[in-house]
């Protein structure tokens, strides 16, 4: 028997990208049940463009599915609007057991967002004398560590418009929002929806973590006609989907509709769905790069 071979074996999935698309592909690898993700330049060995590409490397506890890293490279690749040609090599090796997880983890910092909020793994330390709401989120799991600018772009939103009663969160992945909501008002009603329903369970678990649990009522599903409307509505998801729910999304407000998941070129194909409901009225655009929250 070898001497390591009682020790764990990790696997590692390098993934050569363009500039362009590590954050499509981040995201991506962990849809794809990666543990962390790292984003390093090429090494030494690089091709001749390395300035242009970027060497992301995922960790695995057990090997990764090739097809369903595949699929959701190309789905994130088709969320992003970016061409396939963005990945240009993929490889999988095995990583001797070290703590390399720790590592990553260190690397995690808390996040300020807006005025009042910080998102902050569990393990970190957050200078109590910071008056902000401190949300902790558990990475490493599929639904990431609800960072994303999308999110912030909501939590941003939802700093300036909530002032409490009833809040409906739509497609809420890590439930970073509905938690926020739950922090900033104690008595606010909160429903929290996901079709996904692994990241209902999810949303559950950081709620718990952040002892608002018993404040958020989560189910799996969308927004439907029959659910309650809200003061304020918030939908984190992809202009694809935002479109076809804007029935449903301005049926369920009663404030305000935060649109958010839109990448800046989609804009003008949100806004002429708003305005086919004959929704006229000026909207709000907030940006972070490429991506855009329309507030109604």
């Amino acid at each position: 028997m070898r001497e390591d071979e009682s020790l764990k074996v990790w696997y590692a999935l390098d993934v050569v990208v363009e500039r362009v698309a590590i954050e499509a592909v981040e995201y991506a690898l962990m849809e794809a049940e990666a543990l962390g993700t790292e984003s390093n330049q090429l090494g030494a060995n690089a091709p001749r463009d390395a300035s242009e590409t970027i060497l992301v490397t995922a960790y695995f506890d057990s090997p990764p599915a090739r097809e369903r890293v595949r699929q959701a490279l190309f789905d994130a690749l088709k969320i992003y609007n970016l061409p396939s040609s963005s990945v240009r090599e993929m490889n999988v090796r095995e990583v001797a057991d070290r703590d390399w997880l720790g590592e990553w983890k260190k690397s995690w910092q808390p996040v300020r967002v807006g005025e009042r909020f910080i998102i902050a793994p569990p393990w970190s330390d957050v200078d109590e004398a910071d008056a902000r709401s401190v949300i902790r989120i558990e990475p490493g799991m599929a639904f990431g560590t609800g960072t994303h600018e999308t999110t912030r772009l909501c939590l941003e939103a939802i700093e300036k418009y909530f002032r409490g009663g009833s809040f409906l969160d739509v497609g809420t992945g890590t439930g970073v929002l509905s938690i926020a909501a739950a922090l900033l008002y104690a008595n606010a009603r909160i429903e929290a929806c996901d079709t996904d329903a692994d990241a209902v369970e999810i949303a559950r678990e950081n709620a718990r973590l952040n002892n608002v649990a018993g404040r958020i009522s989560f189910r799996t599903g969308t927004v439907e006609e029959t659910t309650a409307s809200a003061d304020l509505v918030c939908a984190n998801l992809t202009a694809d989907v935002i479109v076809p729910l804007l029935p449903r999304l301005v049926s369920a407000t009663c404030g305000r509709l935060i649109l958010s998941g839109i990448l800046e070129t989609q804009t003008e194909l949100v806004r002429e769905g708003l305005q086919s409901l004959g929704i006229t009225r000026e909207t709000e655009l907030a940006a972070k790069g490429e991506w855009v929250a329309m507030i109604i």
